[in-house]
């Protein structure tokens, strides 16, 4: 656990190509009582100087003059310097090829431009609740003794799932990489929490859902799905499923907390 951090120490790597885009964000973070700012134009360059001096939070445009956002979030993710920086991306792209790989690749925030000074506000505070996440108290049992199934074909996503679930006190956490590989755990081991994404190959997050109320030998385990589908008819399916609580990527730590202390208890 890292020492107590507040936005007036928070040390960001700004990455912008634009000039006028830097000064913008640089005055909204001023405003917000950040001081310790580094201003890099490529992906490049930042990765250079942050493998030297790594950063609390990468804030980044999406399109740079080396690479895009996507490219560069997977570089700081396949660091073992850098691997758990925090990351927000700042872009006004919605292109589906572009976006999520970087949802999957566990960020604070995707964040449009122009964005208001509230968004922002929001993305740092929970920066700084993924950095220093409170444990989770959970009023009946301990939550070092629960066991939990991590359930994603992203290796990334796993990763960030897996950082945000210690950071509130799990300890004892499998991951699986499908829904295939989850019913060999399940059929293995009792768990105490499922978390779950949605689009995944060979068994999705539905069908496992499915298997799991129906066919598993713990019918009654709590169920996270932690997804970007925003389909309602297929986010309605997942509920009809049996889900116990859903959640959007990117999420934040504190809602995260929130879901699993109230289907866990």
């Amino acid at each position: 656990m890292n020492e107590s951090i507040h936005l007036d120490n928070l040390y960001i790597a700004l990455v912008e190509p634009s000039t006028t885009q830097f000064h913008i964000i640089r005055d909204h973070l001023k405003n917000l009582g950040v001081v310790n700012i580094a201003h890099f134009e490529n992906g490049t360059a930042a990765l250079s100087e942050m493998l030297n001096d790594q950063p609390d939070l990468v804030i980044s445009a999406m399109h740079l003059p080396d690479m895009t956002g996507t490219d560069f979030v997977a570089l700081i993710r396949d660091s073992d310097v850098l691997r758990e920086v925090s990351f927000i991306l700042i872009s006004s792209e919605t292109s589906f090829q572009y976006i999520e790989p970087i949802r999957q690749a566990g960020v604070i925030a995707i964040l449009p431009k122009p964005f208001e000074a509230s968004q922002l506000e929001q993305a740092l505070v929970a920066t700084l609740d993924f950095i220093d996440a409170d444990p989770l108290n959970l009023d009946t049992q301990e939550i070092e003794a629960l066991s939990v199934l991590i359930v994603d074909d992203s290796k990334l996503a796993r990763q960030h799932i897996r950082k945000t679930l210690t950071a509130i006190g799990f300890v004892n956490i499998t991951e699986a990489a499908d829904g295939r590989e989850a019913v060999a755990e399940i059929k293995n081991q009792y768990f105490d929490l499922i978390v779950t994404d949605y689009h995944m190959p060979v068994m999705d997050g539905c069908e496992l859902v499915k298997y799991i109320r129906t066919n598993s030998s713990q019918p009654s385990v709590p169920i996270l799905m932690v997804t970007s589908e925003d389909n309602e008819n297929q986010l309605a399916a997942i509920e009809q499923a049996g889900v116990s609580a859903i959640c959007g990527k990117p999420f934040e730590v504190s809602r995260i907390r929130k879901l699993i202390r109230k289907i866990v208890q």
